[in-house]
Parts: C-alpha cells; structure tokens; sequence
C-alpha cells in the first residue's frame, strides 16, 4: 500500500519515483534489488495500491504503470447513514456511552456535514461527532442521567457557532458577481468571481491567487466580452477609459484551470452593462475566443457543491451531459441543469432578464 504517492518529494537525498518505476514495472521487477541489503526480490506477484489527491504531481512516466480509479466524495445521504450506522455508535463506545443513550437525528447530522465540515469524506465529521460525544460523557460524569438528544440548541453549545454560511442561499442577485463552481483535493467548492469597473487606461487586474491558466482564461473571457460590446449596449471603447478589476475571494488559497470561463465573462458582462446576475445560478465551463462553451472535469463534485450550497439551476457544458450520469438519483431529482454551447445561451440564463429588457428598451 503505497498512501499519498502523490507527495513523493525529490531532493538531494535521491529520488523515490524513481526506485518506483521499477517496483511497479512489472517487466523488471521480478528481480528487484534492494539497495540496503543488495538482495533480490520477486515483486511480479505483488499487487500494489497507490492512493493520491491529486495526478498533477505524480511524475508521468510513474503514472503510466498506474491503472488509475477515481473514487468521488460521498454525498450528504451517504454521510448521514455512515454515520448513523458506524460512526456515532463507535464513538458512544470509546467515550463510555450506549448507543441508545445517544439520539443524533438525521437533519442534525446535515447540519453537521454542512454547517460544520463540508469536506468529500467524513474524516471531520468524526471528529464532531466525537466531540459531541465527549461532551456528553462529562455530563455523565458530572451527574446528568440519559437519554440524551442533540437537538440544533444543543448543537450549537457542543460545537460553537457554525463555521460554514450558505452564501448563496442568503445572498442576492448582484452587479458584477457570478456563481461558478471549482473542483478540489477535498471535493466540488462554491466559487465567486467578483468583476468591477474603474476609470483607468484598459489594464485588466486579477486578484485572488489565480494560476496561469485561470489568468489566461480571464484575458480570453475579456476579449469574449470586447468582441460582444455592441450586443449589450456597452460603450465600443470601454477598455481604452477603464480598468476591469477581476477577484475571486478567499484569496489565500491558490485558483487554478479553465473552468471558471463562463463564470468571468458572466461577471464581465454584467458589470459592464450593468445588469444583476442570479445569485441562485452556479455554472462551469472553458470559454474560448469565439464564444464556444467547452466541456470540464468533475461535474459530479461540483454539482454535490451546488447541491449542499441549496442552489437547484447549474449551468453546464452540453458535452458535460454524459457526467450527469454519475450524480446520484436523489440529486438529479431536484436539480435542473441547462446544457450551453456558446456563451450567449449563458448569459441569457444567467443575467436577470427583467433587468436586462429595460437596459435595451
């Protein structure tokens, strides 16, 4: 079992990739030697597993021994009968309490997955859980009799305030803020794109820590918006006499890829023309020059992000449909997914239509 490969440094002490290529070749490793010992060993009837977050820093040639299986995060009702099932009757058991002491009703356990941890697995949800049920074992301790039912009062005063907002849900429609959705080590996110307008000469700022290719998309989704300026009644020679200012918040984590596309020219668009942008809207997908919507990767974590968000319309790729199929039943039935191809149908669905009709009356 080889856990985290993709952390595998290399630095003057050697190179353990490269010990790997080796190991996992199946051609050669059945006379391995070992280099401490300088004994051969037959590997060929070894099976190994590799576990990783991320491909992007496991180095090519030892990825391509690797028969890669991707294993998606667990949605809210998995978690929920995870820990129902095990997690809360293994914690009473190791703080000294009987399961039946310990009432956890399904829709306190949602709000612990989503007001406390929001993560693809349920590592931190053990460890609320486990909290909650420390906390009971010293009223025990202290003289309190069962049983004991965590209701949201009693949520609150084991695990403090909440540490997660449904931003979208309790937000508004807005100038020059789009929803877009991004995918992590940790699963799908909610992410913003915040775009304002300033006097200035045409320089285009990004804020946010975005990598290279999510600037580059930015410089794309500008010259997208440039080249339709007319259509939205934007002044031709916006960008000679202003500065567009692109941010995307919770700017001390790094941003990367093209996905976020349609989401900045949304923003673009609307902050330029002044015209609000759904807030109950999430979308996701690359941007080229002529306006063509291209399809992304992780369609089902975010659309997991959207779900947990409460945001029920995602706009997506049309050659994203074959994704759907792994978004499980239960989230499919409540969400609606609108298919694009060009970047007009995005803005059509995305900007505030009543809004929209009398900037062009």
């Amino acid at each position: 079992m080889l856990d985290e490969v993709d952390k595998i440094g290399m630095d003057f002490r050697g190179d353990p990739a490269s010990a790997l290529l080796e190991v996992l070749d199946p051609e050669q490793n059945y006379a391995f030697v070992d280099h401490y010992l300088g004994v051969p060993f037959d590997l060929s009837r070894v099976m190994f597993i590799a576990t990783a977050n991320v491909l992007d820093t496991i180095p090519p040639p030892l990825l391509d021994r690797m028969e890669v299986i991707f294993l998606s995060g667990y949605t809210d009702l998995e978690k929920i009968a995870i820990a129902q099932r095990y997690l809360i009757p293994k914690q009473c058991e190791e703080n000294g309490l009987q399961p039946q002491d310990v009432t956890i009703e399904a829709d306190i356990i949602q709000k612990i997955i989503r007001e406390y941890t929001r993560e693809a697995g349920v590592r931190n949800l053990e460890r609320s859980i486990a909290t909650i049920c420390r906390k009971i074992a010293k009223e025990v301790a202290q003289g309190a009799q069962g049983p004991f039912v965590v209701d949201e009062e009693k949520l609150r005063e084991f695990l403090g305030p909440r540490r997660f907002l449904d931003e979208v849900m309790e937000g508004k429609d807005e100038i020059g803020v789009a929803t877009g959705l991004a995918w992590t080590e940790s699963g799908g996110e909610i992410l913003f794109v915040e775009t304002v307008v300033l006097p200035g000469k045409g320089n285009l700022l990004l804020t946010g820590n975005m990598g290279e290719i999510m600037q580059e998309s930015a410089k794309i989704a500008l010259s997208c918006v440039r080249a339709r300026a007319q259509e939205w009644n934007i002044p031709p020679d916006f960008y000679e006499k202003n500065d567009i200012h692109v941010h995307v918040p919770a700017g001390a984590i790094p941003k990367d890829g093209p996905s976020a596309g349609i989401t900045m020219v949304v923003s673009m668009i609307s902050a330029l023309a002044r015209v609000p942008v759904r807030h109950d809207v999430a979308m996701t997908g690359e941007i080229t020059l002529t306006g063509k919507v291209l399809p992304v990767g992780g369609i089902k974590e975010k659309v997991l992000a959207a779900y947990r968000a409460g945001i029920r319309e995602v706009i997506l790729p049309r050659e994203n449909e074959k994704d759907l199929q792994e978004v499980p039943e239960e989230v499919k039935k409540t969400m609606n997914f609108l298919l694009v191809e060009n970047v007009n149908q995005v803005l059509d669905l995305a900007l505030v239509k009543e809004e929209l009709v009398e900037i062009q009356n």
